[in-house]
C-alpha cells in the first residue's frame, strides 16, 4: 500500500476522468490520498471529493503562498472559518514562494506564521510549500518551534545539509516526481537520508515523473517514484511502501483517528 501525501486531484484537470484516474491509482497500490488546499476557490471541490471517497481522501485546509496578496487578512479569515467548522488532517499547503512573486513576501510571512499558530493550537501538522525560500522558511520554523510543530516539507529538492536541518526541526521530506529527473541531483541527496524521514507524494497534476515528465501527473504514478527510491536505497519496493506509509499515517495521526 502506498500513500500519496500531496495530490490536487480535485482540480479541473481531472474533471473528465477523475473516477478512472482514482481507480488507476488504487490498482497501482495507492490507497490513500491527502488533499492540500490552495485558496478559497478550491475548497468546495476538495471537500466534495473527500465526501465522495471517505476513508481514502483526506482534506487539509490552508492558504497557498502563491495565492497571497494585499488581501491576505480576508483570505486568512476564510481559512479560519473552515478550521472552526470542522477538523482537518493538516494545515496546508502553506509557506513561502519567492520564485513566482516577491512583491508580497511580507504578506506571505504573515500568512505562514498565522497558519503555523493555528496548527499548533489544533495539534495537527503543517504541509509546507517552499520555493526559492529555504532560508526564509527555516528561519520562520525556528521562530515558531515548539513540541507541537511538525509536518511535511513538500516537494523537497535540496541538499543533504538542508534535509538535516528540516529533519532536526521535526519535519518529513515529501518526495515526488523530481526524484526521477536525471539532472535534479535528488538521488544523491537521498542516499544519505534515512527512510524514516521520507514520505511519498505526486503533487498531481504537476511534476509528473519520467517517463511522463511534462504531461499531467496523477496519483498512480507514485509507484514510479517509489520504484526509483527503492533503487537508490537498495531495498525492496515492499520496504519502501511499508516505511513511507507508516511515516505518512503517523504524521497525519491516522492511526489515532481510526482507533
Amino acid at each position: 500500500m502506498f500513500v500519496d501525501t500531496h495530490t490536487h486531484i480535485y482540480v479541473k484537470q481531472f474533471d473528465e476522468d477523475r473516477t478512472e484516474m482514482i481507480e488507476r491509482a488504487i490498482a497501482a497500490g495507492v490507497e490513500t490520498f491527502f488533499l492540500p488546499n490552495i485558496d478559497q476557490d478550491s475548497i468546495e471541490s476538495m471537500l466534495s471529493l473527500e465526501t465522495q471517497y471517505p476513508n481514502r481522501c483526506y482534506a487539509m485546509m490552508g492558504l497557498h503562498p502563491c495565492s497571497v496578496d494585499e488581501n491576505v487578512e480576508t483570505a486568512l479569515e476564510i481559512v479560519k472559518d473552515q478550521l472552526d467548522k470542522r477538523s482537518f488532517v493538516a494545515i496546508g499547503e502553506i509557506g513561502i514562494d519567492l520564485y513566482w512573486e516577491k512583491k508580497f513576501f511580507a504578506q506571505q510571512e504573515v500568512a505562514f506564521k498565522q497558519q503555523i499558530n493555528w496548527a499548533k493550537e489544533a495539534d495537527i501538522p503543517i504541509v509546507i510549500h517552499c520555493r526559492d525560500a529555504t532560508p526564509e522558511v527555516l528561519r520562520i520554523l525556528r521562530e515558531c518551534k515548539n513540541d507541537k510543530l511538525r509536518g511535511i516539507f513538500h516537494c523537497f529538492g535540496g541538499s543533504v545539509a538542508e534535509a538535516e536541518q528540516i529533519i532536526e526541526l521535526g519535519f518529513l521530506l515529501g518526495i515526488g516526481g523530481v526524484l526521477t529527473f536525471k539532472k535534479a541531483g535528488l538521488d544523491s541527496t537521498l542516499k544519505d537520508i534515512d527512510l524514516e524521514n521520507i514520505v511519498l507524494e505526486t503533487d498531481s497534476p504537476y511534476l509528473a515523473p519520467v517517463p511522463y515528465r511534462g504531461k499531467r501527473n496523477e496519483s498512480a504514478y507514485l509507484r514510479l517514484v517509489a520504484e526509483r527510491l527503492a533503487e537508490i536505497k537498495e531495498v525492496s519496493l515492499a520496504e519502501i511502501a511499508q516505511i513511507t506509509t507508516e511515516n505518512a499515517l503517523r504524521i497525519f495521526q491516522m492511526n489515532e483517528k481510526k482507533a
